[in-house]
């Protein structure tokens, strides 16, 4: 099956930049106490090495949108490939609520069923199976339609009634709902929001039935033009995030103010932002073959291997660096999200973060390889599609 260099190249780069928010947030000495977000408390490095990892995930989305046309169209039966998205959608719920809950609180009582990015993405395709008889433009508008809409919804009180809430938060809000025996439930990613991203994602395939110099054009100006609706929304500051940007202390901290956009649900302007500049990286590296797009492609033909294996890795990393700080396994803290760490002490500073984030991303590049091979040289195991 052939592969698109820009799809791999792009999905590998953020997966990379993934890894670096994941070693600061189980790593670093303030993750613990406060937001990096936070202009009262942080500094332009800090910001910015969370700010750019908001990148992954509407790309994740977006891109696993994209594949699953070209996989749609190149099986050309429409009842295979919704029983394929339909089955892939189910496995990856059932992925986030056990394999990567665990390697997140390494809570064997399960106190805390956290719904994240890989849950968004199955309940997507569940709901994207059924669409397929649509034709990919009017999925896109309806993607459109949510991207822009769904912000509307969000002043909306949520209803008292239990099973009400429940829902809604599934599909809008993000909340915390208390659960029997001490446990809990978030709904981190909503799903709504995170659809339309999907479904415009999947029109944009159509992208990849036209040369590539031509589809280079439209990333370019795609890319332009959705960041610079971008500036002028949030120039104008009426609609489009919940957070408004104001003047800072000074003229740097007044930029972050203004890039400082709402991922819980992802606002419209955030998913401007942020898929316009994925438009941007595509467009950069259609059709391009080069040592970076080699690198970055190996991690982007595996991102499910890849995103679990590496959640282990990041918390056990964790782990030894407790004990090298001389805590002991009485001082670590499990239930809801805690993930181990003590509650006071631990951590290292922002330049170990990126030296641990690069021995990690370094560590996998050879594991990344040879699982890529292994499913390219055993296409008869169908197991390996899903993973």
């Amino acid at each position: 099956m052939k592969r698109f260099t820009s799809i791999d190249t792009t999905r590998g780069l953020v997966m990379i930049i993934m890894a670096l928010d994941h070693v600061r947030d189980f790593m670093h000495t303030g993750s613990m106490s406060d937001s990096p977000t936070n202009l009262q408390t942080t500094t332009p490095l800090l910001f910015f090495t969370r700010w750019i990892t908001h990148l992954c995930a509407p790309t994740f989305v977006f891109l696993a949108g994209t594949s699953a046309y070209i996989s749609v169209k190149r099986q050309n039966n429409l009842a295979e490939s919704r029983r394929f998205l339909l089955t892939r959608g189910l496995w990856l719920l059932l992925l986030e609520i056990t394999l990567i809950n665990l390697a997140l609180w390494f809570d064997i009582h399960f106190r805390l069923m956290l719904m994240e990015v890989i849950s968004a993405i199955g309940l997507s395709f569940i709901v994207l199976s059924f669409m397929l008889r649509l034709p990919s433009r009017l999925t896109g508008v309806i993607g459109i339609l949510i991207v822009f809409s769904h912000n509307l919804f969000q002043g909306i009180p949520l209803p008292s009634n239990h099973f009400a809430v429940f829902i809604s938060s599934v599909l809008f809000y993000p909340n915390l709902i208390p659960l029997p025996a001490g446990h809990s439930f978030f709904s981190a990613y909503p799903l709504v929001p995170w659809l339309g991203i999907m479904l415009t994602g999947f029109s944009c395939g159509e992208l990849f039935d036209l040369a590539p110099e031509k589809r280079k054009k439209i990333y370019l100006t795609g890319g332009v033009g959705i960041l610079s609706l971008f500036i002028i929304l949030r120039f104008v500051d009426i609609y489009g995030d919940p957070s408004l940007w104001k003047t800072q202390k000074s003229a740097m901290f007044t930029f972050l103010s203004f890039l400082n956009v709402t991922k819980y649900p992802p606002s419209l302007l955030f998913s401007l932002l942020f898929i316009g500049i994925a438009f941007l990286l595509l467009f950069l590296t259609e059709n391009r073959e080069n040592r970076f797009t080699k690198i970055c492609s190996t991690y982007g033909r595996v991102p499910l291997f890849f995103f679990i294996a590496h959640l282990y890795v990041i918390h056990l990393t964790m782990f030894i660096m407790l004990y090298i700080q001389g805590f002991h396994s009485g001082d670590f803290l499990f239930g809801p999200f805690k993930n181990g760490r003590p509650e006071h002490g631990g951590g290292v500073n922002l330049a170990v973060i990126y030296l641990l984030w690069i021995a990690i991303v370094i560590l996998f590049f050879p594991l990344c390889q040879w699982f890529g091979n292994y499913r390219k040289m055993h296409p008869e195991n169908k197991f390996l599609r899903y993973i």
